[in-house]
């Protein structure tokens, strides 16, 4: 049971970090690309923020959901209600997706109610990190980068589908990862009050350098 949440743990890691990295190797090639096109498929993803490393729970299958808490800059569900492909505007743009919801719960960067746009690579879009138009999903977001982009944190593993408007459904994907965890462990729905509840015992435990929701 160890083996396999460390094996899980050890894989979401070496994604952030992965992810990370590549941000700022994106954000170079924009400065440098002189027609501001994104071409092919060297280019890559950004919108991407590092996750801090000391001060995380030592406790095997606990760190997973700590990082997704670290790492994020919005955390929220809601509904989205729109979605708009959009073109480089100039030299030193990239071809985005922007996707806006509906807020109905919201825990950081966000508040119920407001009709939140997102900016996304376009290559993560075509990657498959896609939404629908009446989706319900619950995100930990990155922080937006320097040019204003952000996604999931760690792909998949920073998005939750929605069983309606308050539950979440936790995925087999979501299960190992978190099967440390007090709150989502072994669990296949939770509330968003629990979900809040869970983050905020984590910013609590990052003491006065944590993100506060």
């Amino acid at each position: 049971m160890c083996g396999s949440s460390c094996i899980c743990l050890l894989a979401i890691t070496l994604l952030v970090s992965a992810t990370a990295s590549m941000q700022a190797q994106a954000d170079r090639t924009s400065d440098a690309a002189p027609t501001g096109r994104v071409r092919g498929a060297a280019v890559q993803p950004i919108g991407v923020r590092p996750v801090p490393g000391p001060g995380m729970a030592r406790t095997p299958g606990t760190k997973a959901f700590r990082q997704l808490v670290r790492a994020a800059g919005i955390i929220f569900s809601g509904t989205v209600t729109n979605i708009q492909q959009r073109s480089a505007a100039d030299s030193q743009s990239l071809e985005t997706v922007a996707i806006t919801f509906h807020v109905d719960n919201a825990i950081r960067g966000t508040a119920p109610g407001e009709n939140l746009t997102i900016t996304q690579w376009i290559g993560l879009w075509s990657g498959g990190q896609r939404y629908r138009v009446g989706e319900r999903v619950a995100l930990f977001l990155y922080p937006a980068s320097r040019l204003g982009l952000t996604s999931s944190v760690a792909g998949p593993m920073g998005r939750f589908e929605m069983e309606d408007a308050r539950r979440i459904l936790i995925s087999e994907q979501h299960r190992l990862a978190f099967r440390g965890d007090p709150v989502l462990g072994g669990r296949s729905r939770l509330t968003f009050r629990e979900l809040a509840q869970a983050v905020h015992t984590e910013g609590e435990d990052e003491g006065s350098h944590g993100r506060r929701p």
